[in-house]
């Protein structure tokens, strides 16, 4: 695995040499308007006002600019544009529709109303001109429009690229403008339509334009199938595990409540046989057939996901707080991103970004590594626990019998891993491309998301957990590059932990790896930082995102750390006694370094070398923090941040973590690009979002824990 992630960098440098240089490159960069269509800008062709395209305003007298964009694609001028058409139901509808807009018509004026049009804030970002594809639907229903049009309606989105003149369109301008007009004009008509508008000296290249909706069949689509039957499959077994589970329990309540003399009396042999099924809940049946269907009950995996009671003693309480609160920072930054993607005002994201707080969404890379510590810190205080209360093997043991039992505990340790979350993970997947399927054919927005093409190719990468050594541009749903990376880990650690059980000799040697891992994750993240001029920048969170930001050797630090703690809570037994000096300087150095790692960068981001040496060693300095913290909330020094971390009512949302990591993205993409317009970016009214998305994206979490996630650890463990 190692050798292939070295072998994938390899061949990123190898293409990053030896690419040919383009005539224009898209580049990322926030302080130009057009970075927020869709991110990529399309800087102007020298040719485009060299050569200009010129329509009729020609040899006319010029408008001012902003008359002339008030105007364009105004319907009230489509007359001799109609003309034109070849198409004659097309022009025979479009000539009437003008003719009864010109004259007041009540339906007439709803299409022109319906229609998308320059409505202002186009010089602060507003490039969605969409009009309202609902309401151009609703013009032909009878019930609540007195008049509706002869013809039906359809609605279509263009998208066009736009340069008015070097001083107000310094870059390319992409629009999306939404159109209603007669069903029997074709795609080729509005394009002729779009094409005899006056460029008054402006270049004016029309991209694309498709109809919403699409041609597009959900029900059509084999893989809707799949995926939803899968779900029905898994729901029937629900439901019928439920009952039976219900059934069993009831009669194990009215066989406890029996008096003892008529037990011992006067039972038949039959009712002695139903009380050994249903003794109790834990040896509820001798029937293995009937304990794999019970493993779906979604009543005993519900109370299992929202009991609080029940909690070892040795847990480690504070972890499900900083899992919590991990996932809503995440969550909380996807919010963001969601908003821009959909806003008009997209202006407001620069003066947003100016704030001293948003750093905490454009630094808020460090919330997956408190995951990666989280990960690192149980796995390894769990597996010495588990291997303490067994009895120590024979010091004669030969060497091949140790590789054999090794190798047999190392692949129990992938296969019960990998069978655990893989489950969720793929369904997910599945709902994840057919929402983009349909999305790309029904949202008036293009989403810069091609997941219903990508998933379709690249899937396997996701369940093989590789997709993190592929560019991004393949990348089947974007965000499971955690996934990726957690899973390597773990296969890292796994052998770590294999070798380090056996002896102390053994247990310094597993040592020094982790040290030699650790430098080497620095200094290779490093050698790329400045090879690439890596710049850390609140507006450009994500650059060097193929190179760096999803790549193991910048991830792995966290990791290793909870590696450490979890090894040296399990040696002192979770029992630490420090003076008064030492929590206090702790606390200030742990707190203040998160502080800086999140606030740290500034205005102006970090110089070349200051950014090296961030993205180097800065994970693993978010790592060492949450040690302290964990290390003190364990070990009785965590205050009120403890009771708040280790707050009882954190556990069952702690347990829903992984599932609500999942689906999270798939649920703000449905919400947001199902929208019939814009939204207005606003903070007060991000905040509305998140709180919305945090609420569905639990509710989610708990079916999809319910149907994929529980089911499979309790079958498992039957199996195991």
């Amino acid at each position: 695995m190692r050798f292939f992630g070295f072998l994938c960098l390899l061949v990123t440098f190898c293409k990053c040499s030896l690419a040919e240089p383009t005539t224009i490159r898209y580049v990322y960069n926030s302080s130009d308007l057009s970075y927020y269509s869709n991110g990529i800008q399309f800087p102007a062709p020298e040719n485009d006002f060299m050569n200009p395209i010129v329509g009729e305003l020609e040899n006319q007298e010029k408008q001012p600019d902003m008359l002339w964009i008030r105007d364009l694609y105004d319907h009230h001028k489509w007359v001799g544009y109609a003309n034109k058409l070849n198409n004659t139901r097309c022009k025979k509808d479009l000539l009437t529709y003008i003719s009864e807009l010109n004259n007041g018509t009540s339906w007439a004026t709803k299409i022109y109303d319906s229609a998308g049009r320059y409505y202002g804030q186009f010089f602060f970002g507003n490039d969605y001109w969409l009009g309202s594809y609902t309401l151009c639907q609703e013009l032909s229903n009878e019930e609540s429009n007195a008049e509706i049009p002869p013809f039906p309606l359809k609605f279509y989105m263009t998208k066009l690229r736009i340069n008015i003149n070097r001083k107000l369109t310094p870059v390319t301008r992409q629009l999306n403008i939404g159109e209603c007009i007669p069903a029997s004009c074709t795609n080729n008509d509005l394009k002729i339509l779009f094409q005899q508008e006056p460029k008054q000296g402006a270049s004016i290249n029309i991209i694309d334009i498709r109809p919403v909706p699409g041609d597009y069949s959900l029900l059509g689509d084999v893989k809707f199938s799949i995926v939803g039957g899968t779900a029905f499959f898994v729901g029937i077994l629900m439901l019928i595990a439920s009952i039976i589970d219900v059934v069993l329990k009831r009669k194990n309540k009215v066989n406890n409540e029996e008096p003892d003399s008529e037990n011992n009396n006067s039972s038949p042999e039959g009712l002695k046989g139903s009380r050994e099924l249903v003794i109790n809940k834990n040896k509820r049946t001798n029937n293995y057939m009937l304990k794999l269907l019970l493993a779906f009950s979604a009543v005993e995996n519900g109370k299992k996901i929202l009991n609080v009671d029940n909690i070892s003693r040795n847990a480690l309480t504070c972890v499900h707080g900083l899992r919590f609160f991990s996932i809503l920072w995440i969550i909380l930054v996807h919010t963001y991103l969601e908003i821009f993607s959909v806003a008009g005002n997209k202006n407001v994201r620069i003066i947003t970004e100016r704030t001293f707080l948003y750093q905490t969404i454009s630094n808020a890379t460090f919330s997956v590594d408190t995951f990666f510590f989280i990960s690192g810190l149980l796995v390894t205080i769990t597996y010495f626990r588990a291997e303490a209360k067994k009895e120590k093997s024979s010091k004669d043991e030969t060497t091949s019998h140790i590789i054999k039992t090794n190798t047999g505990k190392f692949s129990l340790m992938i296969f019960y891993r990998f069978f655990r979350l893989t489950p969720a993970y793929l369904f997910v997947l599945g709902v994840n491309e057919l929402i983009l399927r349909y999305l790309h054919n029904t949202s008036v927005f293009s989403p810069a998301i091609i997941d219903h093409i990508t998933c379709s190719e690249y899937w396997w990468r996701n369940a093989l957990y590789i997709n993190n050594f592929f560019p991004q541009t393949e990348f089947c749903m974007l965000w499971s590059w955690y996934m990726a990376n957690d899973t390597q880990f773990y296969f890292i650690a796994s052998i770590l932990l294999l070798i380090g059980v056996r002896s102390n000799r053994h247990l310094k040697a597993a040592a020094c790896m982790i040290g030699v891992f650790l430098v080497t994750s620095w200094v290779t993240t490093f050698i790329i930082a400045m090879k690439y001029n890596y710049v850390a920048r609140v507006e450009e969170p994500f650059t060097l995102f193929d190179q760096l930001y999803d790549k193991p050797w910048l991830r792995i630090g966290p990791y290793l750390i909870g590696m450490i703690i979890g090894y040296y809570l399990f040696k002192v037994d979770c029992k630490v006694k420090l003076k008064i000096s030492v929590v206090a300087a702790g606390w200030i150095l742990s707190l203040g370094c998160l502080a800086v790692l999140v606030y740290g960068l500034g205005r102006e981001g970090l110089v070349v070398p200051a950014s090296a040496i961030y993205a180097s060693l800065g994970h693993t300095a978010w790592g060492l923090s949450l040690a302290w913290i964990t290390v003190a909330c364990v070990a009785g020094y965590g205050g009120p941040l403890n009771s708040l971390l280790s707050c009882k009512l954190l556990v069952p949302l702690s347990r829903l973590t992984y599932c609500a990591y999942l689906i999270h993205p798939v649920l703000m993409c449905l919400t947001s690009f199902l929208l019939d317009g814009p939204i207005h970016l606003h903070n007060v009214f991000a905040m509305v979002i998140f709180c919305g998305n945090a609420v569905i994206s639990f509710l989610c979490a708990f079916l999809i824990s319910l149907a994929f996630e529980a089911p499979v650890v309790n079958l498992l463990k039957l199996i195991l």
